[in-house]
């Protein structure tokens, strides 16, 4: 028995849990109410996509003359898909790797119309590793098994989202509530005997769901029915991502023959106060609640009533994760991108180095939520803290950092205090791509296990880039992608188009700028995602500004995106295929020197980028300044040093060559032996052991107590090719 039941409703993703629930549980902890989490996504799929699933599956009446010619044959191949759907799903949780073997020989999986594109397999995936080429090939296998689904049995299937038209802008409450009315599908009835089991094992006083995405509001809705009509002294809260964005204006009771409480924002003590209420037995008008909308006298009643301040993130505790069949998830890999298959492929820890976001400006973002205005970031030394934790709890080292914006001064201490425990870890983030990436932070971030990070260039448009107040300009990103790419970071851009008052000209120019930042070999993934406008952004508050209509709706239920007309009356739509294929290919490395006219259907203008442009961002030199305040920091401590003598004309030397032993490569510098043996006493005091480091101000004074002309050394020759060499860092 626990005191509450945590629920991610399917679907979200396949490899990893989301961690909505994994954070709520850790918070929990620390105010000792015991809980129980599970990811019905997960589940639902292993019990779908498992040898009894898949009997099901074909045990549906099919209409063999009507349907396509694909389900025919995958229905043909039946008995083929029930003999080795255990193997493949084993092989994709990582417990069968000599399967890889079998499926790469191209004659062990049944194959249908997925595996049509495997004439482009060579192009999109090269000489990829067996194990990855096996992961892709069963990939497709299942996407086959689910487009028979999607034809003959239940429409609104999908792998990481269910029903999720229903839930997308739906500003009435009516289609969904006529469906949650309607007979129960074939993955509800899967969903609702898992949910059955978790029920009577935990016998819960509150059950609460997570619904991150529209994607996974139907499913929620379908549990909390079917736990109000065989559990009905349960009480139920939603909370997450989707009632954050898009019910903050809910108006429509029927909401609440479902659900009790739907809160908003940080969930911790929205729970935590509802449970108090549950537990007391308080009626709605006693209770003491926190941004919770509730039912009271049959009207929509937003509470907000408690005198209590939210928690600090210092004292949410740290995401726990048991529970969770964390052994289970799968990893897939769907398409050619990087950045996807680091989404996809492989479980991660999530945690959260800030909440909300530093810069909180973008007009096209969600400023005006707390999740993204409240910015609180979390110390170096707690982060690191939570991190070994999730190691000793989940065995797995990798972290996704999850944050809008990662701040790049957190991220450096952070770099810092992994590099002095000595973890290995792996680990990502999304950023802005600001100056402060300095060569050497991303050399630091880079050496901490930082493998990927992910900003946005948006619409790679100087003049645009203003108009989003995004911070950054084209020149900027140039510089601070080839400063992660030389560290051995991967990066990925988000990119924009069809932004307010952008012309068809400016479209053009930014795809040459993509161009071109994929030719240099800075950028090495990205993806096109058309403008949406949303109602908590600065352009959804102000559209007049940005010289858009929205066009008017009535809002009883969801309210985020908004439908509007643009002044420029360009229809952005167009340009899609074109952006997105060209991009395809200068991720492969290919096509940079086609014509940007071929890659669309219709005609564009010139673009009027000079075709060196980014090429001369990247030749402009980091001038040699002197700035006192860097902090300093040095990687190796334990250089070999020989001590020899030099002859020449004007005499005898006595010089050191200290040898450093780098990881993949030797440095050897030759050095004025009384100054080798300073360097060598300055290396051991301030190593990343020493929490605190020293300034190049204070390098400075300490050198001239014993030499002179402190630059003319620091410029040599010889601590350049250190500094180059990333064994003294400037922070």
């Amino acid at each position: 028995m626990k005191d509450l039941l945590l629920i991610t409703p399917p679907f979200t993703q396949l490899n990893t849990p989301y961690p909505a629930t994994a954070y709520i549980k850790g918070f929990l902890n620390t105010k000792n109410i015991s809980s129980y989490q599970i990811d019905l996504g997960i589940e639902v799929i292993l019990e779908l996509f498992s040898k009894s699933g898949i009997e099901n599956v074909f045990a549906g009446d099919i209409n063999l003359v009507e349907t396509s010619e694909n389900s025919k044959r995958i229905f043909a191949l039946r008995e083929e898909y029930v003999k080795t759907i255990d193997q493949v799903v084993l092989f994709l949780q990582n417990h069968n790797p000599t399967l890889a073997r079998q499926i790469c020989s191209m004659n062990f999986l049944p194959e249908a119309s997925r595996f049509n594109q495997l004439d482009d397999l060579e192009f999109a995936f090269g000489n990829m590793g067996l194990q990855d080429k096996a992961k892709h090939l069963a990939t497709l296998y299942l996407e086959d098994i689910s487009d028979y689904i999607v034809e003959n049995i239940d429409a609104d299937f999908g792998f990481s989202r269910y029903a999720e038209r229903i839930g997308q802008s739906a500003n009435s409450y009516d289609e969904l509530y006529s469906k949650l009315n309607s007979n129960l599908t074939f993955t509800d009835d899967f969903t609702l005997k898992l949910l059955k089991e978790k029920i009577d094992l935990v016998q819960p006083k509150l059950v609460c769901f997570s619904v991150p995405f529209p994607g996974n509001l139907y499913a929620a809705f379908r549990c909390a029915q079917f736990i109000k009509t065989h559990y009905p002294e349960l009480r139920i809260v939603m909370g997450g991502g989707f009632p954050n964005t898009e019910l903050r204006e809910l108006k429509d009771s029927r909401v609440f023959e479902f659900f009790d409480y739907i809160s908003l924002d940080d969930g911790e003590l929205p729970i935590e106060l509802v449970y108090e209420n549950v537990i007391s037995g308080k009626e709605i008008a006693e209770g003491e609640f926190k941004r919770t909308f509730v039912l009271e006298n049959q009207e929509v009643t937003y509470k907000n009533n408690t005198t209590k301040s939210d928690y600090k993130q210092a004292f949410i505790g740290t995401p726990d994760y048991t529970d969770l069949l964390l052994d289970q998830y799968i990893s897939v890999i769907e398409i050619a991108n990087p950045m996807h298959s680091l989404w996809s492929d492989g479980r991660w820890n999530k945690l959260t180095m800030a909440h909300g976001c530093y810069w909180g400006k973008c007009t096209f973002c969600d400023i005006s939520l707390d999740y993204v205005k409240l910015y609180e970031p979390i110390s170096a030394k707690i982060l690191v803290d939570r991190m070994e934790e999730l190691i000793a709890q989940t065995g797995e080292s990798g972290f996704h950092f999850v944050d809008e914006a990662a701040p790049p001064a957190l991220m450096r201490e952070v770099a810092l205090e992994i590099l002095r425990r000595n973890l290995v870890v792996t680990w990502w983030t999304n950023i802005r791509f600001e100056k402060s990436f300095s060569k050497d932070l991303c050399f630091l971030l880079k050496t901490s296990g930082l493998v990927a990070v992910s900003g946005g260039l948006e619409v790679a448009s100087d003049r645009l880039l203003k108009l989003i107040d995004k911070g950054v300009s084209v020149h900027q990103v140039a510089k601070v992608t080839r400063n992660f790419t030389e560290a051995g970071v991967m990066v990925h851009s988000y990119l924009m188009y069809g932004f307010p008052t952008q012309t068809i000209q400016e479209t053009v120019d930014s795809l040459e700028m993509v161009r071109q930042l994929f030719e240099m070999g800075i950028v090495q993934s990205g993806f096109w995602h058309q403008f949406a406008m949303t109602a908590h952004s600065p352009i959804g508050n102000n559209p007049e500004e940005f010289g858009v209509k929205p066009l008017k709706k009535e809002i009883l239920f969801a309210h985020n995106d908004i439908d509007f007309t643009d002044e420029t009356g360009i229809d952005h739509n167009k340009f899609s295929f074109g952006l997105k294929k060209s991009l395809l290919n200068f991720m492969h490395g290919i096509n940079f020197d086609l014509p940007l006219k071929d890659w669309f259907d219709f005609k564009i203008p010139k673009t009027t980028i000079h075709p060196d442009y980014i090429h001369d961002c990247l030749l402009e030199e980091e001038s040699l300044v002197f700035k006192g305040n860097s902090k300093l920091l040095f990687l190796d401590k334990n250089a070999n040093v020989e001590t020899f003598v030099k002859n020449t004309r004007a005499g005898a030397f006595e010089l050191s060559r200290l040898t450093f032993h780098l990881k993949t490569n030797i440095v050897k510098i030759e050095l004025d032996r009384i100054k080798a043996d300073w360097l060598m006493k300055i290396f051991a005091e301030n190593s990343t052991d020493n929490p605190k480091k020293i300034t190049l101000q204070q390098l400075k004074t300490q050198f001239e107590e014993t030499f002179e002309d402190f630059d003319l050394f620091w410029f040599s020759k010889p601590i350049q090719q250190l500094k180059e060499n990333g064994v003294i860092l400037s922070l």
